[in-house]
C-alpha cells in the first residue's frame, strides 16, 4: 500500500516502513504529515542501545525535541515489540509522544502495551542494523532522507 509504505534512507541503504494505521492511526497520520514535510530529512539516531533500538526524529538531537504538531494520545495495543517493530518514544506522560520513534533491533517484550506501536520494517533491516551505536552517540548516523513512497522520485 504506497499510501502507508515510508522510505527511510540511511548511508548504507534504504530502509521501507510499512504504516500500521489499523493499529495506531492518529499516530499514523502524524507521522505521514511530518515525513511529507520533509521534518525527518537530516534528523540523527541519538540514542542506539545495541540489542534494543535505534531512536530518531528529535530536530534538537537531543531527546527532549519535537515537531511543532500537538503530542498524541497514547494508542496502545497488544501488538507486540519485534526486531522491526516501530515505536513512538514519549515521555513518562503516556499521551506525550510527538515525533521521536524507535526501531527495535531485537524483541522487546517490556515495551508491550506501554508504548504505540505504528509500523515495522519491510525491507532494509540489514541497514538498521549498521546504525552507529551509543547513549548519545558521537558523530551520529542521520535519516538522510524520509518519503513516502507515494511521492518518492
Amino acid at each position: 500500500d504506497p499510501a502507508n509504505t515510508v522510505y527511510l534512507d540511511t548511508k548504507d541503504g534504504r530502509v521501507i516502513i510499512q504504516l500500521r494505521p489499523d493499529l495506531a492511526p492518529k499516530h499514523v497520520a502524524q507521522i505521514k504529515e511530518l515525513v511529507k514535510r520533509g521534518f525527518y530529512n537530516g534528523i540523527v539516531f541519538h540514542r542506539v542501545i545495541d540489542g534494543f533500538m535505534a531512536q530518531t526524529g528529535d530536530p534538537t538531537g537531543t531527546g527532549m525535541g519535537g515537531s511543532d504538531l500537538p503530542n498524541l494520545p497514547a494508542e496502545f495495543t497488544p501488538q507486540p515489540f519485534n526486531r522491526g517493530t516501530l515505536g513512538m518514544a514519549r515521555s513518562n506522560d503516556p499521551n506525550s509522544a510527538n515525533s521521536q520513534f524507535f526501531i527495535c533491533f531485537g524483541p522487546a517484550a517490556f515495551l508491550n502495551g506501554k508504548y504505540t506501536v505504528f509500523g515495522e520494517v519491510v525491507s532494509g533491516m540489514e541497514f538498521v542494523d549498521k546504525i552507529k551505536r551509543g547513549e548519545p552517540v558521537k558523530n551520529p548516523d542521520k535519516i538522510i532522507k524520509m518519503q513516502m513512497m507515494e511521492d518518492a522520485k
